[in-house]
């Protein structure tokens, strides 16, 4: 039994989770507990209506969200979420503060929050520090990272700089040059060279943003490459694993041909996703190569869901995927409709009641979602609900009215290939978990 694909009964504890999220986000993180990592939770002489406390949009059975689309307000509710501080186990050791304005050096920090670091990401504004942020800070309370130099705070790029808290810079003339020195930080702290590299695009978010929940997992390193070809420092960064598989994630529209080509000189080469953003991040979610992939091939697993034209917000989810969901993103390309192709992924894999009948001893799916309702109304975070849910074998969710009408055009997925480079021998072979 794989315990990372159990979820027994822990919905009670979305009801606490929830309270702190909908004040975080829907008050800007503004904490008037003086520093305390539970400070927002409604008071006793405060409206106890269902909808005061923030259901069924900040909490339904299977579902939780982050209710804002404000990535700073965002990215502050999960690290606190994560890093609630009322244990030795939940203290934050480091976080890692990233500019907003680049998307590419928030996806690339996501792999600070594996093992042994443990750093999820805030956001600064430039090289201004947002009051949200500086208030998650104190919050959070970072001890430092061990594995890191007793770093609380690594600074990754041109970002405000926190008082009184020890620092780990992390410098880049440009975001390929950021993930290289990211990428030389975690293998210092892991003492050793990942033996897998994710390598995404630096042109199209919506097709690089599902790398973020594996990196911040596992810790492997995302590298980027453009259409045009392979960055300077991305091709310094390949030099430095010359025994890892290079895993592409997207297209051949958007990581061309020509570009596997010239990565084919630096290790074997494995393509992955699919041919557009839903149907590359479910691609991705089902596949696996040895250690390297989600590997969903059944029920029992965490999901986060995002907007595919919102990447930073997708971004904030990643920590999740180290700790608490350990699962893949799913994107939607809409407010109010489920896309097909997401629909007929949770359907496949939603958990069924076991033989003893006792759904207690089945396996459970659940679900963070990124946005307010304008980014994804109610309905559709029913639907996924109802999706997540564990039912009869026969009485699976059914899709909406408007979904058997929809006009909407299957996505087909890449049947993933492998080209072979210099790359010694002894990697395994594309497969399932045991």
């Amino acid at each position: 039994m794989h315990p990372e694909r159990l979820f027994p009964r822990r919905r009670h504890a979305l009801a606490a989770t929830s309270l702190t999220l909908l004040a975080l986000a829907g008050c800007g993180g503004d904490d008037s507990s003086g520093g305390s990592p539970f400070g927002g939770t409604p008071k006793a002489s405060q409206s106890s209506s269902a909808t005061d406390l923030g259901f069924p949009i900040v909490a339904t059975r299977n579902t939780t969200r982050t209710a804002s689309d404000d990535p700073v307000a965002g990215a502050a509710a999960i690290a606190r979420a994560i890093y609630s501080g009322g244990a030795a186990e939940t203290q934050a050791r480091a976080v890692a503060l990233v500019d907003r304005r680049d998307w590419r050096a928030a996806l690339a920090a996501t792999s600070l929050m594996a093992k042994p670091i443990g750093a999820p990401i805030l956001f600064s504004d430039g090289a201004n520090l947002p009051k949200t942020t500086t208030e998650a800070l104190e919050a959070l309370r970072p001890a430092g990272s061990e594995p890191a130099g007793g770093a609380q705070v690594f600074r990754v790029g041109a970002v405000g700089r926190p008082a009184g808290l020890r620092t780990n810079d992390i410098d880049g003339t440009d975001p390929a040059a950021l993930a290289l020195a990211i990428d030389r930080i975690t293998a210092a702290a892991r003492r050793r060279a990942s033996d897998s590299v994710l390598v995404v695009s630096a042109e199209r978010p919506e097709f690089a943003v599902p790398a973020a929940a594996w990196a911040a997992k596992s810790g492997d390193p995302i590298a980027f490459v453009t259409k045009a070809g392979i960055p300077a420092a991305t091709r310094r960064q390949l030099a430095d694993h010359p025994r890892a598989t290079i895993f592409v994630l997207g297209p051949s529209n958007v990581i061309p041909p020509a570009v596997t080509k010239q990565l084919r000189r630096y290790g074997t080469v494995r393509r992955t996703g699919g041919a557009d953003p839903i149907s590359n991040a479910i691609g991705f979610a089902k596949y696996g190569s040895g250690s390297f992939g989600w590997h969903i091939t059944g029920a029992g697993h965490g999901f986060e869901f995002a907007r595919s034209n919102a990447p930073l917000m997708a971004i904030t989810l990643a920590p999740l995927a180290a700790t608490g969901l350990h699962g893949p993103l799913l994107l939607l390309d809409s407010a109010d409709k489920l896309p097909e192709p997401v629909r007929g992924f949770l359907l496949d894999f939603q958990p069924g009641i076991p033989s003893t009948g006792d759904p207690a001893d089945g396996y459970y799916n659940r679900g963070w979602l990124a946005g307010s309702t304008d980014a994804i109304s109610p309905q559709v975070q029913s639907q996924i609900d109802a999706l997540l849910e564990i039912s009869p074998i026969n009485d699976r969710a059914p899709a909406p009215e408007q979904t058997a009408t929809s006009e909407s055009t299957p996505t087909t997925p890449i049947t993933p290939t492998t080209t072979t480079g210099p790359t010694p021998p002894g990697r395994t072979t594309d497969g399932k978990k045991p």
